[in-house]
């Protein structure tokens, strides 16, 4: 059974007219955009599925889709056999403890008036487990529990204890996205959207950061959904590549075989405007 299943899932938003007199009108009737169109893809466990595509394709609603993060217009989502969609607000917030996403803009996930040990530590507090043993917190778990695990979090992503007691502005773009990783595995999850994390980082940061994902992936047996604008990125780091366009998966497929034979003009495309290293 795939971790993940996602079967017809399609999400229409309702659009204004437009400042010239027109009604918006994409991939369905006026005054509605289409932002994901019938989208079915399983992800197995312990895979990168990597989810590709140019901006506005729809790439990132589709991952707050599955995470219920955004309500579908239709469809179903499966996690483990169990039907998200059915699953009531109790239901839904214990799944959440296996359900996390690593946000696209560090700047702006983080709450720049938390230091960054209640950052990394809200999620232990509101759902009751300071121990990350996957088991409901009990009365009077002390702090020191609660503060070990988030130093044994900031470890696990690269940064010392000094940053505890630190405000997020005190950090760079990609010592902001360590914290953010962080804050994502508090739980101790089975999957995690990663939603453009390195898109706004230095290319070296990025990689960086990259490493990072696939280290903590076979450290933790973690699954992913990745998503990226970048070609290169999404070869390097998944197993699997799906191809999104105009909010459809056009193309879904072993990564090796997305990128040396892709079948869709679309994915070809994208493969043609990576840049060559020439010397």
């Amino acid at each position: 059974m795939p971790l993940i299943e996602v079967r017809n899932l399609t999400k229409v938003f309702s659009a204004r007219a437009s400042a010239f007199g027109g009604s918006a009108r994409v991939g369905g009737r006026a005054g509605e955009v289409r932002a994901v169109n019938d989208v079915s893809l399983d992800i197995e466990a312990g895979e990168t599925l990597g989810l590709v595509g140019e901006s506005g394709s729809g790439k990132s609603t589709l991952g707050r889709l599955i995470l219920r993060l955004i309500e579908p217009t239709s469809g179903s989502i499966r996690f483990e056999g169990r039907d998200l969609l059915s699953a009531g607000r109790g239901e839904m917030r214990r799944l959440r403890r296996d359900l996390q996403i690593i946000f696209q803009d560090p700047f702006a996930s983080l709450d720049p008036r938390f230091r960054v040990e209640d950052i990394i530590a809200e999620p232990l507090i509101i759902h009751g487990d300071s121990s990350g043993n996957g088991r409901p917190g009990l009365p009077g778990r002390s702090k020191l529990d609660t503060r070990s695990r988030v130093v044994e979090l900031l470890h696990a992503v690269g940064l010392d204890d000094s940053a505890l007691r630190r405000y997020p502005h005190e950090f760079s773009g990609g010592q902001r996205q360590r914290i953010g990783i962080a804050r994502a595995l508090a739980l101790r999850p089975k999957f995690i959207v990663c939603d453009e994390p390195v898109s706004a980082l230095d290319v070296s940061v990025g990689a960086q950061i990259v490493n990072l994902l696939a280290q903590l992936q076979r450290e933790f047996g973690l699954t992913y959904l990745f998503i990226s604008h970048s070609m290169p990125v999404v070869r390097y780091l998944s197993t699997r590549i799906a191809v999104m366009y105009k909010g459809q998966i056009v193309e879904l497929g072993d990564t090796e075989q997305i990128t040396a034979r892709p079948a869709h003009p679309y994915t070809r495309s994208l493969l043609e405007a990576t840049p060559e290293l020439t010397t």
